[in-house]
């Protein structure tokens, strides 16, 4: 059984929690009327800038199935594209913590990778991998694996040594080590390294549908920038800010289960 001050706290945590979505709600109702506001009374142009209604105009109007189709490929691409990283990026990171030699001869590539314009190796990824959905992949995996790496391994190196030193102390060996020490006290900068993951992953999938694809969310805002349709690009815009949400809002969910 809880103490009363226990259930106390948890009653206020509770408290704050729905505090802090309700807010949240209300910034973004505020935000959606002052600029519909603006939209009506000509304070802004909406052929730059559109307005909600027009927003919502779009989506009423585009081929449903067409619309649906579109944002599945981006999804799927995405989702492809994190779960390729997030498990190399876990294992690599998991092999350079165990052979120090291999770290120090990998490094600097490693940053030196991570530091290149992705966008400028656009057009060597057509040429090597073609117009099709593997570009799209590679060009999401150039900017989420490389981040994945350097973030999951400076986690491990990281971890407080002297627990490291207890269990050598003990006999173990550095597999023991690994699975008692490393991983679980590294559980929660793995989640936030997989958070950053699908970020990464939407927006190299973005990059490369913008270069290559002739479907996806990516698409529809080079196609609506192509004929000056601004109300497509910033429904795309908008729909892609609802699906990173959603999986933002799924991986959260996976990670209170996880710890829970």
């Amino acid at each position: 059984m809880f103490s009363n001050e226990h259930k106390l706290f948890i009653k206020k945590e509770k408290k704050k929690k729905k505090i802090i979505i309700f807010s949240q709600i209300i910034i973004v109702i505020l935000l959606i009327v002052i600029w519909q506001f603006l939209s009506d009374k000509k304070i802004i142009n909406t052929f730059l800038f559109s307005s909600p209604l027009s927003i919502v105009n779009t989506i009423y109007n585009f081929d449903k199935v067409e619309l649906f189709n579109h944002i599945m490929i981006t999804t799927y691409e995405t989702l492809i594209s994190f779960l390729i990283a997030s498990f190399f990026g876990l294992l690599i990171a998991s092999i350079l913590w165990s052979n120090d030699m291999i770290a120090k001869v990998i490094d600097p590539f490693l940053n030196i990778f991570n530091s290149l314009p992705k966008v400028a190796l656009g057009p060597l990824i057509i040429i090597w991998f073609g117009t099709g959905i593997d570009s799209i992949i590679v060009m999401a995996l150039l900017i989420s694996l490389l981040l994945s790496i350097i973030n999951i391994y400076n986690s491990f190196i990281l971890t407080e040594k002297n627990y490291i030193i207890l269990l050598k102390s003990l006999g173990a060996n550095k597999y023991q080590i690994f699975f008692k020490i490393i991983l679980p006290f590294n559980k929660k900068n793995i989640f936030n390294a997989f958070k950053i993951n699908i970020s990464m992953s939407l927006i190299g999938v973005i990059m490369g549908e913008l270069l290559v694809s002739k479907r996806g969310l990516g698409y529809l805002i080079m196609y609506g920038s192509q004929v000056f349709n601004i109300n497509l690009i910033i429904t795309s815009v908008f729909i892609l800010g609802v699906l990173s949400y959603i999986i933002f809002f799924i991986i959260n969910k996976i990670e209170k289960y996880f710890f829970k």
